[in-house]
């Protein structure tokens, strides 16, 4: 097997990583849920989540009751 072997310096991969292509998706790639995107539920949960905080940093004086 032949093969072209790309060699990259630390500093240019380093600066690549700033690069505006490199903060995009591709226009082609399949969006695939919880791969290449959050899954629907995901989003339910994450909301759920945040609201649930929310309701917590609101009643600042309330104690979580331990459970026995």
């Amino acid at each position: 097997l032949a093969g072209t072997r790309i060699i990259c310096d630390r500093k240019f991969l380093l600066e690549c990583k700033n690069s505006p292509a490199a903060r995009t998706p591709p226009c082609c790639l399949p969006q695939t849920p919880a791969v290449t995107s959050l899954a629907q539920s995901s989003l339910v949960k994450l909301e759920e989540l945040k609201e649930r905080n929310e309701s917590e940093e609101a009643m600042p004086g309330e104690q979580p009751r331990a459970t026995v």
